[in-house]
């Protein structure tokens, strides 16, 4: 990412922290006390989980932790990496053949025009490609343990390992024993900087405190996985740029010449309690011990860019990491469930609270997230664009808009792109990509390129966010985001003359991801989030005091009707077997989506609710995915059909459950997923605080009876 630019983006994220709280709806119910709430969902680790390491972040910045506090055992963490990575942090390999997109480009048909889509994912460019840029980890924190022989310790040399995240402070305590010897870690991170503040307590350590090393990796460009690469040292150098008693600074760049490719890595800056010692251990490697008294403090920051501005000490670090918090918790929405009696009720209010932590320091950055936040790679650290709406949407309905805000400045920053992509291929408007990185280029994809479900993404995040907190400047400020995606969406579908209606694709491929994109066609839930977001674009036209667009209301009105078979919605009209093909009813059951995503103005409700029943009973669910039962559960919702809603969310499935660190499982390698968690959380605040139109009374989306839901601060859907 351009360094100025996100020196930029980082000054509108602040300025957008500082934002006055959006209005939102509140029910007339006692007070929650947010303190337990937040306190009785704590995770506590008793020893060494790799699939429960804890992080510290801000949005855009985590770190991630084991039991020690630090990232000392990562070769016992390979299920969740422990990594540091920041939304800044990518490097990009050499490109000796200069491959460009354009040499992944194949043309398809679409009703007798040729259309170029880049689905030559497979070949030289197509592999070059999809790998760059990729994400870096920054660099590996760890403790450097010893035992009484003094020889490294080892995960079996540590005892009475007890760690605990302090939700509310944002504060990681690990307490464990090597030999005689006790020792305590604090880890937090600063709210507004990529910082992080480490204590370490062990008096009567023999031979000082245990210090803190640093190690700087090269890049790697893993698919899933942790992205540092620690075999070629000979690529990357690290230079101390400056050194003091109690500090240094490092620059630690990537692919200077000879080698051709992009400088990646950061500038990296250490401060230390006094009397304490820096020593290179390593070509990109360095310790910070103490020899005498029992405790060390280190704050530790990263950035794109140098700086020599003052850091704050540890002291004010954990300050500022626990007012935040604290007001994050307090003036945020909140759903208590602790007075209900079905016993289900205190994991679904686990795995909200946690939710709240996870995808507030992994999915608030200036750009969207991939799949697995800050945390490790997935997908080479490219974000799915189709996947933005479950990461970011609910922080408008909690009460967090300006954390969803942050990232729509990057729509607008990648808008050239998206109309060349759209006229390239014959269409108006802007065409949004799916596997992207910062620079909003198409990665080559045999699936990517033809979906389409992303499209309206950008029209409906900005409505959230306007619904939370109407504002002139802010409808200016997003408006050609919102018509340009509404023109390509208006001139996308076919015409099919011969009856009059409009036809989306092929070549198409819809969010069930499991349809041939040549022959696939009317896929039903992107018929109806179509609908959706043309409707919604023409109210952004009406509150800027502009006539409606003739052309938007035609495509919309002359849509094609929702594809039915012996009464029941089917995944598209082109897969009209769905309930009588087991092979169609496997990933995503986005048919139901047609009404719960998206409020389904075409949607028959009873033949909705046979068609929920029915996916309820036969569908494939070992192979679908974390965001499927939010998905269920909201389309449950809006149909009464409170139960399955909450059955739903807490079906049990592989791909439904959630670690001790509150992260959603998928599959090996894809140890985390955070469209799950954000997911949930739309989900539950839709069944709190309701939608337009929805029953009277609190919480129209839980069952009535064995339930009590008790919210504040939450806001209905559309």
């Amino acid at each position: 990412m351009d360094r100025r630019r996100f020196v930029q983006s980082l000054s509108g994220q602040l300025a957008l922290a500082a934002i006055a709280s959006p209005r939102i709806d509140a029910p007339a119910r006692d007070a929650v006390d947010r303190r337990a709430r937040v306190d009785r969902h704590a995770p506590v680790i008793r020893g060494i989980d790799p699939f429960a390491p804890l992080s510290v972040g801000n949005g855009a910045f985590a770190f991630t932790v084991d039991v020690t506090g630090l990232q000392t055992f990562p070769a016992a963490y390979r299920e969740i990496p422990l990594a540091t990575q920041a939304e800044w942090g990518w490097h990009t390999f050499a490109n000796p053949d200069g491959h460009r997109l354009e040499e992944a480009l194949v043309s398809y048909d679409a009703h007798g025009r040729p259309v170029p889509y880049a689905s030559a994912q497979s070949g030289a460019a197509g592999t070059w490609l999809r790998e760059n840029p990729h994400r870096l980890s920054l660099a590996r924190i760890g403790l450097a343990l010893r035992t009484a022989a003094g020889t490294p310790a080892t995960p079996t040399d540590l005892a009475d390992p007890w760690q605990r995240l302090d939700l509310w402070t944002g504060t990681i305590e690990s307490r464990f024993r090597v030999g005689d010897h006790a020792m305590r870690v604090l880890t937090c991170a600063h709210p507004a900087r990529d910082a992080i503040a480490v204590r370490i307590e062990a008096p009567g350590f023999p031979g000082g405190v245990p210090g803190v090393s640093i190690a700087f990796p090269y890049a790697s460009a893993v698919h899933t996985g942790d992205p540092a690469d620690w075999t070629h040292p000979e690529r990357h150098q690290t230079v101390t740029v400056r050194r003091d008693a109690t500090s240094a600074t490092w620059h630690h760049t990537l692919d200077q010449p000879p080698n051709a490719g992009t400088a990646g890595g950061c500038w990296m800056r250490a401060a230390w309690t006094p009397g304490s010692q820096l020593a290179p251990t390593g070509e990109h490697a360095f310790a910070i011990s103490r020899a005498d008294g029992d405790v060390l403090d280190v704050v530790i920051a990263f950035a794109p860019d140098d700086t020599t501005d003052p850091l704050p000490d540890g002291d004010a670090i954990r300050a500022a990491s626990a007012e935040h918090w604290a007001r994050f918790w307090s003036d945020g929405g909140t759903l208590d469930l602790s007075a209900s009696a079905d016993p289900r009720a205190k994991e679904l209010e686990r795995r909200i609270v946690l939710s709240e932590y996870l995808t507030a320091i992994q999915c608030a950055g200036t750009m969207p997230p991939q799949e697995t936040g800050e945390t490790f790679n997935s997908w080479f650290g490219k974000f799915h664009l189709e996947m933005h709406w479950w990461h970011a949407a609910h922080f408008a309905l909690w009460h967090r808009a300006p954390m969803l805000e942050r990232s729509l400045p990057w729509y607008r920053g990648i808008l050239p792109r998206a109309r060349e992509t759209a006229q390239h291929q014959g269409y108006a408007g802007a065409r949004w990509p799916k596997m992207v990185g910062p620079d909003g280029r198409e990665s080559p994809s045999g699936i990517g390129p033809f979906l389409i479900w992303q499209q309206p993404h950008p029209i409906y995040l900005a409505e959230l966010a306007y619904r939370a907190d109407p504002r002139r400047a802010f409808l200016d400020a997003y408006r050609d985001v919102v018509f340009e995606s509404a023109e390509f969406m208006a001139s996308y579908p076919f015409w099919d003359a011969a009856r009059s209606r409009f036809v989306l694709g092929p070549p198409l491929i819809p969010a069930q991801e499991s349809h041939p994109p040549a022959t696939t066609f009317n896929p039903t839930f992107e018929l109806s989030y179509w609908a959706f977001g043309l409707a919604t674009a023409q109210r952004w036209r009406s509150r800027l005091g502009l006539a409606p667009e003739p052309r938007w209301d035609r495509v919309r009105r002359a849509l094609s009707s929702l594809p039915v078979r012996d009464g029941l919605y089917v995944n598209a009209e082109s897969a009209p077997t769905t309930f009588t093909d087991g092979d169609q009813r496997r990933d995503h059951p986005t048919l139901v989506g047609a009404l719960g995503f998206v409020p389904g103005a075409a949607v028959d409700r009873e033949t909705m609710r046979r068609t929920l029943h029915r996916v309820m009973q036969t569908w494939q669910w070992p192979e679908t995915w974390g965001w499927d039962y939010p998905l269920v559960a909201m389309t449950a919702a809006r149909l009464g059909e409170r139960e399955i809603a909450v059955d739903a969310l807490l079906m049990d499935t592989p791909k439904n459950r959630y670690h001790p660190n509150g992260h959603n499982y998928q599959r090996p390698g894809l140890t985390i997923y955070l469209p799950g968690n954000g997911g949930l959380l739309a989900a539950t605040a839709m069944m709190a605080a309701g939608w337009d139109g929805a029953p009277n009374g609190s919480a129209p989306g839980f069952p009535a009876r064995g339930w009590t839901a008790r919210w504040e601060r939450l806001a209905r859907m559309p």
